[in-house]
This record gives structure tokens, C-alpha cells and sequence, in this order.
């Protein structure tokens, strides 16, 4: 498309509907206009807010066509924030949005049902979207593409307008509202995945291959060798206990070789087995096994060769998981050990810089509750040093009874921990009863950022994301989500930032993890991206707890390795 065409192009900043076409180019929609257009170029001059229906399906073809998108907005990943779903297929989100039963997944098989009321268009007489245009016809035609385009655009006005029509839980609200800034920061976040999980995690495969021998030994050459390395793992344990020998995989067994030895223990959890590792060398030796064998069963040789390419570690990433919100990963890049760290190394002529946010969910907890006390203590570097002078105790026993507050931890020393909680911080301790009180009684919740969190529809014995909800689960788990959703919120409205100001450095986030942000920049814009990730955080919290008067801190670090930065 040449410039004179561009006459009836949108706005500069509009947003913009994109829709692939298989081998055509794209189908374009804004209020006010449509257009088909075989590249992207012209209308990226324009940085409009691209619209799609997922950024799942749709952005590796923008990020093909060379543009990469500064602002988004992800009709799938806003339907979930708004209505709580836990599908984000065009079918599920326009039905949520239209007040209309939750129709069968798009990918099922069809049935004489699904056919009755299809009538070539896309939306049917039932005001559901049509099946057959689902599976494929609104991206295989230019003109149908269209449509769909514009579909999606009116969809978005919709989104919009309620995500603007939610109360602003912020002290003093921004002119943009809380939820329409949310589903921003979100859509952001679903085009960050695909980029995760298109570009990877930069490791060096010899300094892994290294790592691998050390652990668990030399790469087997059959399946015979490996049963072989396994045994000889197990026998440097089982060596140390007389009699009849053991799964070691099995914690009963464990538990009963433990106690041949004297080790009398209530299970074999490392944490709990760690002390006796001091003067029992069979102890020691157990816990080194199990490093060993974590590394061999799930970062092993085959693990490797699985899943890093091109010197790159890719797996899939998700947005948002099934609870709160937060940001998952597979192949290992949420649990990577400690010890296999070394390997994640910035290519030549780069470095790694890495942010941790501090005490993030404290924070959190301070902003969303509107606690003057805790909020005055979340302004320190270190908010728990004021919060032990408030509660009369020192620090560790402070850490204890904030963390046991939000994650519902009533018995031993945590139910005197929270009487004081009560009188220290009446408002951050009646915000988290309210909300455990709404899981209780199978209330839906909102989270800060907006997100409809629904407790309503579900089974008492359903997963809820990691959490299972049985007797008092869901008062339990609707007391951290309320803080963990919030700062997943805020953590990927951080990330947002970072992402649009690592554009101009030619630096790109490879790494999410859970508070943590691990940037890979040329080694001379590596001070940049440091003085970026901090200056984001500002950002972000001067318009996300604007009146809070909260602090957020971020420790920030730079080195050649991911180990490095530690």
C-alpha cells in the first residue's frame, strides 16, 4: 500500500484490527474503516494500538511481517480479566461479553446441533459466533477477514466500555480507569509470551553439557547406560545403610531407611532432613542424590537435547494462569535449578541484567488494603524493619506474621503473630478477612487491576490454578489471590514498560519469573537497561498506586551469566 492510499487509513494511535490472511497478506478494521493490505509497514508508521483476537494466533505473523507492536489489545486475555473465564477463544470471550451461554469449544467436532441456525454468516441468528467461521473460513478469504476484522473492533468498544464502567479502587484515580489501564498492561503481557516463547532463554550448551556431567554424569549412549548411571546414583546412597535395600523415590521407604539410622522424622521434606545432614553423612548423601536426580529426571541429557536450540531454551509461555493471574512457562523455565544457572550466558557482546522486585507482596498488600500503617512502612528500603518495630518483635518474626496473614496461616506461632497484625494494621488485616469471608461464601472477588475471579460456578473440590479448594481452601485461596493476583497485575504492567523501553537499547526480556526480570541487551546499553527496569518500576507504580503513598523497590544487578547476577 503506497502513501496516497493511506487517505483512509485511522488516526495516528487508533486502535487497529489485524487478521492474517493465509498467503494474502492482512485484513485491517478500525471505527470508521476497513481495509485488506498485503504488509503491515505503512500502518505501523501509524503506532496504532493493534487489536487482535489472540496474540497467540496472531502476533507471530505481525512479528513475521516485521513490526513489532509497541501497544496491543488481546480480546481473548481481556475477556478472561473482565468475566473470569477460563477459555480465551473468540467463541467463549464474544459469547461472555453478549450475555450468552458458553458455547462448545470452536475445536470439538460438529455435530447436527452445532450445524442448526449456521447461515453463512459470522455471527448466527442466536447471537453466537458461527462454528464453521471459527474453524477457518474467516481467515482463508480476504473479504470474510474483513468482516472478521471489524467484528473484532466492535467487540473491543464493548470490552472497553466495561472495563471503564468498574469501580477505581486506587486513592486518587488517573483519567484512564484502573481496569482499562489492566487490560493494557495484560494484552501486553500475552504478546510478551509469544516473544518469550518465539526468541528464548540465551544458554550456552557446552557450560550445560558441563554442568550435566557433574551432576549426574556423562551423557548415556543407550537406555541401558542410563538405567546403569541411575543405579550407580542410588547405590552412593544406599551404601550407607545396611539391610534390605530401597526405592529411594518412594518417601515411605525413605522414611523407614531414615529410621535405621536413628532419623526419626514426621516425612522426608529436604528442609526438615537438612539439619541432621551436618553429622549423619547418609543424610548428606540423600539430599545430594536428590539434586542428582531432579537434574537427571527433569533437566537431564534428554531435557537438553529436547528443548534448547539454536542456543536458546524455548517453551511454551502462558499469560495468565487459571488463578491469579500470573505468568507460567514449561520446559523447565520456571524451575530451573539453582545450579544450572551458570549456563543461562548472554551471547557475545552482551550481558544479562536482572531486577528482582523486593518484598513485593507486602507491598502490595499495603496498596490494595489502603493501610496507612503499613503503607508508611512499605516507604523504607526494608518494610520489614518498621513493621517489627510496630508488632514489638524482631525482623524474622515480623516477615513471619506478614506472610502468615496473607496466606491464611492461623496455628502456632502465627496465630500470636496475627493478634498483633490486627492491632498494628487494622485495614490490611479486615481487607484479607473480607476477602477470605468471600471464599468462604463462594462469592466471586475482584482484584485490584479488575480481574473477576470466580468462585461461584465451581465445584467444591475443583483445582483453582495450584490451590484446591476444600474444606475453608477457598477462604484461603481467595485471601492470597486478592494479593498475589494484584501483584501478578503489577508485576506484568512493570514488564509492559520494560518491554516498550528495551526497543531503543536492541535489548529484549528473555526471562519472567514469578518478581523477577532478566533482560538481554548489548553489553554497552547494559547501564541503560539498568537505569530502564529501575525508572519502569516508578513508572508503573506512580499511576498503579498513585495515593497509596507505597514504595516498590527493585534490586538490579548485571553480569554474564544468570548465576552472575545472583
Amino acid at each position: 500500500m503506497g502513501p496516497t492510499q493511506l487517505s483512509a487509513a485511522p488516526n495516528p494511535g487508533a486502535v487497529v484490527a489485524v487478521v492474517p490472511v493465509a498467503d494474502s497478506g492482512f485484513a485491517l478494521a478500525w471505527q470508521g474503516g476497513s481495509v485488506t493490505v498485503p504488509a503491515l509497514t505503512a500502518f505501523a508508521e501509524l503506532e496504532p494500538r493493534w487489536l487482535w483476537w489472540s496474540a497467540r494466533t496472531t502476533a507471530p505473523a505481525v512479528l513475521d511481517a516485521g513490526v513489532r507492536p509497541s501497544r496491543c489489545w488481546d480480546l481473548g486475555t481481556v475477556g478472561r480479566l473482565l468475566h473470569g473465564l477460563r477459555r480465551d477463544d473468540a467463541a467463549a470471550v464474544w459469547a461472555a461479553e453478549h450475555g450468552l451461554p458458553e458455547p462448545p469449544h470452536p475445536s470439538g467436532p460438529l455435530d447436527l446441533l452445532d450445524l442448526h441456525g449456521e447461515s453463512g454468516d459470522a455471527v448466527r441468528p442466536d447471537g453466537q459466533l458461527s462454528r464453521e467461521w471459527l474453524r477457518g473460513r474467516c481467515d482463508a478469504d480476504l473479504r470474510h477477514a474483513e468482516h472478521w476484522a471489524r467484528l473484532a473492533v466492535d467487540l473491543q468498544v464493548e470490552q472497553e466500555a466495561r472495563a471503564r464502567a468498574l469501580p477505581d479502587p486506587r486513592r486518587t484515580p488517573t483519567s484512564v480507569p484502573m481496569t482499562v489501564l489492566t487490560s493494557y498492561a495484560e494484552s501486553a503481557a500475552s504478546l510478551l509470551a509469544v516473544e518469550l516463547e518465539r526468541d528464548g532463554l540465551p544458554v550456552d550448551v557446552e557450560v550445560a553439557a558441563g554442568l550435566l556431567h557433574d551432576v549426574i554424569g556423562p551423557r548415556p549412549a543407550d537406555v541401558a547406560e542410563e538405567h546403569a548411571l541411575r543405579a550407580r546414583r542410588d547405590d552412593l546412597v544406599l551404601q550407607h545403610f545396611a539391610g534390605e535395600q530401597v526405592d529411594l523415590r518412594s518417601p515411605g521407604q525413605v522414611r523407614a531407611l531414615l529410621a535405621r539410622i536413628g532419623v526419626d522424622v514426621p516425612d522426608t521434606r529436604s528442609w526438615r532432613l537438612e539439619p541432621y545432614a551436618k553429622t549423619s553423612p547418609a543424610v548428606a548423601a540423600l539430599l545430594t542424590w536428590r539434586k542428582a536426580e531432579r537434574t537427571a529426571t527433569t533437566y537431564g541429557w534428554r531435557w537438553l537435547d529436547d528443548n534448547v536450540a539454536d542456543g536458546r531454551l524455548r517453551g511454551a509461555w502462558g499469560s495468565a494462569d487459571a488463578a491469579a493471574g500470573r505468568m507460567t512457562a514449561q520446559a523447565g523455565l520456571h524451575n530451573l535449578p539453582v545450579e544450572m544457572r551458570p549456563a543461562v550466558r548472554a551471547e557475545p557482546g552482551h550481558l544479562l541484567v536482572r531486577a528482582d522486585l523486593g518484598q513485593i507482596e507486602p507491598r502490595v498488600l499495603a496498596t490494595v488494603s489502603g493501610d496507612a500503617g503499613l503503607a508508611a512502612a512499605a516507604r523504607e528500603p526494608d518494610m520489614y524493619t518498621p513493621v517489627a518495630a510496630a508488632l514489638r518483635c524482631d525482623r524474622p518474626t515480623a516477615k513471619v506474621s506478614v506472610l502468615a496473614a496473607m496466606y491464611g496461616q492461623t496455628s502456632g506461632t502465627a496465630g500470636a503473630a496475627l493478634r498483633d497484625m490486627d492491632r498494628a494494621y487494622p485495614a490490611a488485616m479486615a481487607y484479607l478477612r473480607s476477602a477470605e469471608d468471600a471464599g468462604l461464601n463462594r462469592r466471586d472477588i475482584r482484584t485490584y487491576g479488575g480481574r473477576l475471579l470466580r468462585l461461584t460456578t465451581l465445584p467444591a473440590g475443583e483445582p483453582v490454578g495450584e490451590h484446591v479448594a476444600v474444606s475453608g481452601g477457598f477462604g484461603r485461596f481467595a485471601r492470597n489471590a486478592m494479593v498475589q493476583g494484584a501483584a501478578a497485575e503489577l508485576f506484568k504492567a512493570w514488564a509492559g514498560t520494560v518491554r516498550a523501553g528495551l526497543t531503543d537499547l536492541g535489548g529484549e526480556i528473555v526471562l519472567c519469573l514469578h518478581d523477577e526480570l532478566l533482560v538481554h541487551v548489548p553489553a554497552d546499553r547494559a547501564p541503560q537497561a539498568a537505569v530502564l527496569l529501575s525508572d519502569a518500576l516508578a513508572r508503573t507504580a506512580a499511576w498503579w498506586a498513585c495515593g497509596s503513598g507505597v514504595r516498590f523497590v527493585a534490586e538490579v544487578t548485571t553480569g554474564e551469566s544468570w548465576a552472575d547476577t545472583h
